[in-house]
């Protein structure tokens, strides 16, 4: 199982916004967008492992500018860490009035996916070896970030957070 780097994940979609897309307001739903989303992840992941994955967590998505009906919707999508079986996925969404050639940041948020065996039970994963600054801060980051969200998913104890035990008990 040979070691892939974060652009070797590197995924890029677009969607042009509907009307059947969007709510009331006439913006992108929210729903909707987490869907386009799981979707850019997941392509992320497999391009990782080369096998079939599954979501196991969202982190905080905060929604800081609407995406507009007729708006481009474009989601960029990376690795940015694999553990034994799974995977961390960094999400940036843009939205793009093409008409007045005006391009804003949505939104950004971690994904977390599962690589699975033929049995669908849990198969280890590559390496992932970053190699820009960016990568690299983005790969060490990844590891409290996995202990927050084992924590508040109660499967780690704040005592065994390593790095972020000063922030959950104290001595």
């Amino acid at each position: 199982m040979s070691s892939k780097t974060p652009k070797d994940t590197h995924v890029v979609m677009s969607e042009l916004v509907l009307p059947n897309d969007t709510n009331t307001l006439g913006n992108l739903m929210g729903g909707r967008l987490m869907h386009y989303m799981d979707i850019a992840a997941a392509i992320a992941s497999q391009k990782h492992c080369n096998c079939p994955v599954v979501t196991a967590s969202v982190d905080n998505v905060s929604f800081n500018n609407p995406i507009k009906l007729g708006n481009l919707l474009t989601i960029e999508a990376k690795l940015t860490r694999a553990f034994n079986t799974s995977m961390e996925v960094y999400l940036r969404v843009w939205g793009e009035d093409l008409s007045a050639q005006y391009k804003y940041l949505s939104n950004h948020a971690y994904m977390t996916f599962v690589a699975l065996d033929p049995n669908g039970r849990p198969r280890k994963v590559p390496e992932i070896v970053p190699e820009t600054d960016e990568e690299i801060k983005m790969y060490e980051g990844a590891l409290r970030r996995r202990q927050v969200r084992l924590i508040l998913g109660g499967k780690m104890k704040p005592e065994d957070a390593g790095e972020l035990r000063a922030l959950f008990v104290k001595d």
